[in-house]
């Protein structure tokens, strides 16, 4: 068949992958001009390595993109390494990474400890998601892990990941984060970017054609079954399409959606995301701390600072030290709209908690990128309101990052939708 793919993020070279294996005609579309989506880079003319715009890992237990990658045959450039993750405790900061650094983390008491060690056992290896869908994560948290827990630990990073809608969030989505991550963190060598492009360069020999700086305006399902796209003003038909794109896009520019579908999309929640980078000319945490988990309630002004040179050496960017500022927020935050010298002038001040020797003469530079679409609100029973993959067109399709649930939005997950979705391709259209 002839194939359109929508996005050229990690899930639609998947699927793009996937689909020409099985000798279909491909032709990826992508709005940007490099692939990656929300995994993509930048580099700077000193830089050897790119650096990702929204910070991205992968986890040992990630199966789905690291068998990928052997099959693409690039496992060599594969690299994990244990960085130490931090949390704010009463002006200082401390590990909280590790059973041992748990056991020594002096915000908790030992009957906080032994709750932390046995409920965290229990949701790492003995419960599924699917009960505990049925309860907020505050009310779980609270009842089982303790009240001292969910307000040193766990409340701040619920606030921090979800902003104002902390409370809304479901059990089974905070399951997750225990049951699939690992300590270690992964990246491939050159940067994330590096691997779109690799991924990228292997497709197109393989036959797949890309349109780079190309947005859809209208997709429409035609008599005889075919969809037609939209692009520049003409039309090109195509047998199916598999729209790797945030469902409310999808919606905009799909009018013959059918009610049923368009409620479902319109139901779904989410925030985006602000990262303001910063160049500096020396190390900002001299104890080489990697990340720091930060509580607004302490007057920090965004959730994680990651000091991203102390997980990869900076002698891959010109010895430059690189910090990432990251909050997830609602997309009608007033930091959407500010300026990077706004934003800058409202984040580095937040350095001097981490070193009190910064000043603003270590700055090199900084960069900003926003997304207005970046974590799902995963509600209370979310799994009745999940988008099925086959929409009410016949031959349109939808792999997006609202499909991943219960688990967290990451490259492993789409590599596994887009997977999912080229199977559901193969299959006759249903919609229910």
């Amino acid at each position: 068949m002839k194939i359109a793919v929508i996005g050229a993020g990690v899930g639609g070279l998947t699927a793009a992958f996937d689909l020409k294996n099985k000798g279909h005609d491909v032709t990826v579309f992508e709005r940007e001009g490099t692939p990656g989506g929300l995994a993509a880079g930048f580099k700077e003319q000193d830089w050897d390595w790119s650096l990702e715009k929204f910070y991205h890992h992968w986890f040992e237990t990630d199966k789905s993109i690291l068998s990928l990658i052997d099959e693409l045959g690039l496992s060599d450039k594969v690299i994990f390494m244990r960085p130490t993750t931090v949390v704010y405790h009463e002006g200082k900061f401390y590990p909280l990474d590790s059973p041992i650094s748990a056991l020594l983390f002096p915000g908790f008491s030992l009957i906080d400890k032994i709750r932390f060690g046995f409920t965290t056992v229990f949701l790492k290896y003995f419960s599924g998601w699917k009960p505990l869908e049925k309860y907020t994560a505050v009310e779980w948290i609270k009842r089982y892990y303790g009240r001292n827990l969910y307000e040193v630990f766990f409340k701040p990073m619920l606030v921090g990941k979800f902003s104002e809608y902390y409370q809304d969030v479901n059990m089974a989505w905070f399951w997750a984060r225990f049951k699939a991550r690992s300590s270690k963190l992964g990246t491939f060598q050159g940067g994330f970017q590096a691997f779109m492009d690799q991924f990228t360069h292997i497709l197109s020999e393989f036959g797949v054609r890309f349109s780079f700086n190309t947005s859809i305006t209208e997709i429409q399902s035609l008599e005889n079954g075919n969809i037609r796209l939209t692009i520049n003003g003409e039309s090109h038909i195509f047998d199916q399409v598999l729209a790797t794109i945030s469902p409310k896009i999808l919606s905009r520019i799909t009018p013959q959606l059918n009610e049923e579908f368009v409620n479902i999309i319109d139901a779904q929640s989410s925030i985006g995301s602000i990262v303001v980078i910063v160049s500096l000319k020396h190390q900002l945490s001299s104890e080489g701390y990697y990340w720091f988990n930060l509580p607004k309630s302490a007057g920090f002004p965004f959730l994680a600072l990651v000091e991203h040179t102390n997980y990869i050496s900076s002698k891959h960017f010109n010895n430059e030290h690189l910090i990432y500022c990251g909050d997830y927020l609602d997309s009608t935050h007033k930091y959407f709209s500010m300026s990077i010298e706004e934003l800058t002038d409202l984040f580095i001040p937040s350095f001097k908690k981490i070193n009190p020797a910064f000043s603003k003469e270590w700055v090199n530079k900084t960069w900003v990128f926003k997304t207005p679409y970046a974590q799902p609100i995963p509600h209370i029973n979310h799994s009745q309101n999940l988008l099925p993959i086959t929409t009410p067109l016949p031959g349109l399709f939808l792999a997006s990052m609202s499909q991943v649930y219960p688990w967290d939005r990451g490259i492993n997950y789409a590599v596994e939708l887009a997977h999912r979705a080229v199977e559901e391709m193969a299959q006759p259209a249903s919609f229910s």
